[in-house]
């Protein structure tokens, strides 16, 4: 946390949310009923929220009555993956379009990486760039961590949380409710529109909770103004929870799970109970099961409390009138591993980290009720989403990802047969990993943390809990899909081809 930051900002409620902001001059018209020509959008991404907890999957023990009627009212996509579950790796694909090599963010953001270049450019043009640059309203709430935070001058530990400066750097946001990273979901802080570095406001609330009153006060949009009435906005929402520390949420939504155990809610038949130490002996992936296995059922309860808070901003966006016109996204930067393989959290290549929820609902344009089983990579979703909003031609040259919006116009598309997995730190090239996720497996060259090469494939069709490595049973299997891999390496301009 910013040693700066003056603990006097610290308040109880909502009632600071439009201090320090720049209003809307008056004399635009204030009906909320007035929409744009354009779609609005409206972009929601809880942290670590993984694929097989909306109730609808029948998966985890969960109930998310608002995601699953979202997944009933527009398109599941079943296939959709965090190419590099990681916070800040994903933040910078969805905004710029681009894979990690290409934008920089090449793992997640603090002072000890920011010697190289590990955050996102002022100078890349980025998703909502191109919303502002077409009259949209673009608004950003909650968690950023795409700064690159300056090293502490005592030498202590990472600074991970960061102020981001207004105008470039924020590429386009004319709303800004925000803060880099940090994980005090019970006590968060926010730098609001023009706040300086050392005005950032405290609140006694629940950090979902808050932002979703944010949220719907911007959706609202009366008093004093949030936005421009005349203008279609796009609004992204990333929440932390469900986030690690998941014991951070509250006893309301505990109590759902009162009396169960791990063991009871933990119910897929790869997990494991105690830390995966073979794994963890090369580095790959969290080994915290032994530590916080234990917080399982608090894991659940934040996705409860997460979908709640999502209902109540999408009845807001109904009551305005501004549902039929909207786009609206759930998704997720990565999923959670949960004990599953005996790991804890995401960076790995696995299911419960890799896959990830993707609802798209738009109910002037989108049939309703259907699913779709594209490989959707981060990258593509910015290109994907400007052609749905018939800003197709405004997409920068130098996007990575591809344009799929001929999906919802019925449209011949030329489909990916994988999408790539991808690992890499900054300041250390020996622990690299690259692989290829198709509809039918998953593939991955991993150097671990002492340079040994690596192989791990799995049937997910017929093993979909990834419990068996076959890498070496079928060389045939193997040789295509380590092609498929070099062809997205050479797409990317990846030096790991040299690897294969």
């Amino acid at each position: 946390m910013n040693k700066n930051i003056s603990r006097r900002n610290f308040v109880k409620s909502t009632a600071a949310i439009t201090a320090g902001m720049t209003l809307i001059p008056q004399g635009f018209l204030t009906s909320c009923m007035k929409e744009g020509k354009r779609p609005n959008l409206l972009f929601i991404f809880p942290d670590q929220y993984r694929k097989q907890a909306m109730g609808f999957m029948n998966q985890d023990p969960v109930k998310t009555p608002n995601i699953d009627a979202l997944s009933q009212q527009g398109v599941v996509f079943t296939n959709a993956v965090s190419n590099h579950p990681l916070c800040s790796p994903y933040r910078g694909m969805l905004l710029t379009g681009k894979y990690p090599l290409s934008n920089g963010v090449l793992n997640n953001c603090h002072s000890g990486r920011t010697q190289f270049g590990n955050f996102l450019k002022p100078d890349d043009v980025c998703f909502s760039d191109v919303l502002s640059q077409n009259n949209y309203n673009a608004g950003y709430v909650g968690k950023w961590h795409l700064d690159g935070p300056a090293p502490p001058k005592d030498g202590g530990a990472n600074v991970w949380d960061s102020y981001c400066k207004p105008g470039r750097y924020r590429h386009g946001f004319d709303f800004w409710y925000s803060y880099g990273a940090d994980d005090n979901h019970l006590t968060p802080h926010y730098w609001i529109n023009g706040a300086k570095e050392d005005e950032a406001k405290y609140f006694e609330q629940w950090s979902p909770e808050h932002e979703a009153e944010v949220v719907q006060k911007y959706l609202e949009n009366a008093g004093d103004k949030f936005r421009d009435d005349e203008k279609p906005f796009a609004l992204f929402w990333g929440i932390n929870p469900p986030h690690h520390p998941f014991n951070l949420v509250p006893e309301n939504y505990k109590k759902n799970f009162e009396g169960k155990t791990e063991k009871d809610v933990l119910n897929r038949p790869n997990v494991q109970f105690t830390d995966n130490t073979e794994m963890g002996s090369h580095g790959f992936g969290d080994m915290f099961v032994e530590k916080r296995i234990s917080q399982a059922t608090d894991y659940f309860a934040m996705c409860e409390g997460v979908d709640e808070q999502i209902g109540k901003v999408l009845q807001t966006l109904k009551d305005q009138g501004l549902d039929k016109n909207t786009i609206v996204i759930f998704t997720s930067d990565h999923g959670e591993m949960l004990g599953s393989q005996g790991m804890m959290h995401k960076n790995v290549w696995f299911s419960e980290a890799f896959d990830i929820p993707f609802i798209i609902r738009w109910p002037e344009k989108i049939k309703a009720g259907q699913t779709d089983d594209l490989l959707l990579s981060v990258p593509d979703v910015m290109p994907t989403l400007l052609g749905l909003m018939g800003l197709n031609k405004q997409i920068p040259t130098e996007v990575e990802g591809k344009d799929y919006s001929g999906i919802f116009r019925n449209e011949k598309v030329d489909r990916p047969e994988a999408a790539l997995y991808f690992f890499a730190k900054p300041e250390d090239d020996t622990e690299k990993r690259r692989g290829v996720k198709t509809h039918t497996h998953t593939y991955v060259i991993a150097y671990d943390n002492n340079g040994e090469k690596m192989h791990f494939l799995y049937d997910d069709k017929n093993d979909p809990y990834q419990t068996k490595n076959i890498y070496g049973e079928n060389s045939e299997l193997e040789q295509d899909l380590t092609e498929k891999l070099r062809e997205i390496l050479i797409r990317t301009n990846d030096p790991f081809i040299s690897c294969l």
